[in-house]
C-alpha cells in the first residue's frame, strides 16, 4: 500500500513514514481516514467506527486510536453523538491584543462566559507580580473562553482592587478586560512577558472547558505592564491544544 504525503500546510514531508517503510496499522488508518476527512469537508460527519472497522478491515480498537489522534491533532471534532471535520484552528497572535481581537480577526464571533469574580488578600508570589502589597485585595476574574459559541479556553485575570475598583460593578464579564481598562480607566498596555507550555487541565478545568482531561492544552502565563511600565495583571490562560496555535513574527537583531 502507498502512502502519499500529506498536503496540509505544515504537515510532514513524508506522512510520519520511516525510511524503512514499516508502519502501525493504525498510522495507515489514519492516513486513509485522514483522505475521508478532505472528501467530507469541514462539518461532515464521520462514518460510525462500525462502519470505518468494516471499510478498512482492521479491529474495532485499531480504528479508535486513529480516530483519538485525529481528535488530539483537532482534525475531528465531537457533535451530539456522532464526530465530525473539524475547522481550522484558530490562530492567536502573540502579541499585545486581546483575546478578542484575535478571534474577530479570522471571522469568528468571540464570547465569553463568567465562572467567578472574587476579591482575596494578595499572597507574597502575586504581590510581586502585580507590584501589590501583600495582603491587600485583589480580583480574581475567571471566564470561559468562546468563539462561535464553541468553548476554547479559560481564562483567570488577577489585578489590584486599587487599580481596578469597580470591576464588579462597571465592567461586562462578556467584553475585552484590555478594551474596559482602555476605555474606563484610561489604563493602556506597554508591555509583557509571557510563558508557553504544554499541559493537561484538571479534572475541573476539563469540565468547564468541556474536553477529556487526556487532551493536551497550551498554557500561556502573561504578567502586563502598563505604559509606565508598572506592573497591571497577572493573566493565567488555557487554550485547547486541538482547537488553538500561536503566531508571531520574528526579526533579527542587529
Amino acid at each position: 500500500m502507498d502512502y502519499p504525503s500529506e498536503q496540509r500546510p505544515g504537515a510532514p514531508v513524508k506522512a510520519g513514514v520511516p525510511e524503512h517503510g514499516r508502519i502501525p496499522k493504525y498510522y495507515a488508518v489514519k492516513t486513509q481516514i485522514a483522505s475521508l476527512l478532505d472528501e467530507l469537508g469541514e462539518g461532515g460527519l464521520l462514518p460510525t467506527e462500525r462502519e470505518l472497522t468494516a471499510m478498512y478491515g482492521v479491529a474495532r480498537e485499531t480504528v479508535r486510536q486513529a480516530l483519538r489522534e485525529l481528535l488530539l491533532e483537532g482534525r475531528l471534532r465531537r457533535a451530539g453523538r456522532g464526530t465530525v471535520v473539524a475547522g481550522p484552528k484558530l490562530e492567536q497572535p502573540l502579541a499585545l491584543a486581546s483575546y478578542t481581537e484575535g478571534v474577530r480577526r479570522q471571522g469568528r464571533t468571540p464570547g465569553r462566559t463568567l465562572i467567578s469574580l472574587d476579591r482575596f488578600p494578595c499572597p507574597d508570589a502575586l504581590a510581586e507580580e502585580i507590584e501589590a502589597e501583600r495582603g491587600e485585595p485583589v480580583w480574581h476574574l475567571e471566564r470561559v473562553l468562546l468563539a462561535d459559541d464553541e468553548r476554547v479556553g479559560l481564562e483567570s485575570t488577577y489585578v489590584s482592587v486599587a487599580r481596578v475598583p469597580r470591576l464588579d460593578v462597571d465592567f461586562d464579564p462578556d467584553s475585552s478586560f484590555y478594551a474596559y481598562l482602555h476605555d474606563a480607566l484610561g489604563i493602556g498596555f506597554g508591555a509583557a512577558d509571557e510563558r508557553i507550555e504544554t499541559v493537561l487541565a484538571t479534572p475541573r478545568e476539563a469540565l468547564l472547558i468541556g474536553t477529556p482531561p487526556a487532551l493536551p492544552m497550551l498554557l500561556i502565563h502573561r504578567v502586563s505592564r502598563d505604559v509606565e511600565g508598572r506592573r497591571l495583571e497577572r493573566v493565567r490562560t488555557l487554550f485547547r491544544g486541538d482547537r488553538f496555535s500561536f503566531t508571531t513574527q520574528l526579526a533579527r537583531r542587529n
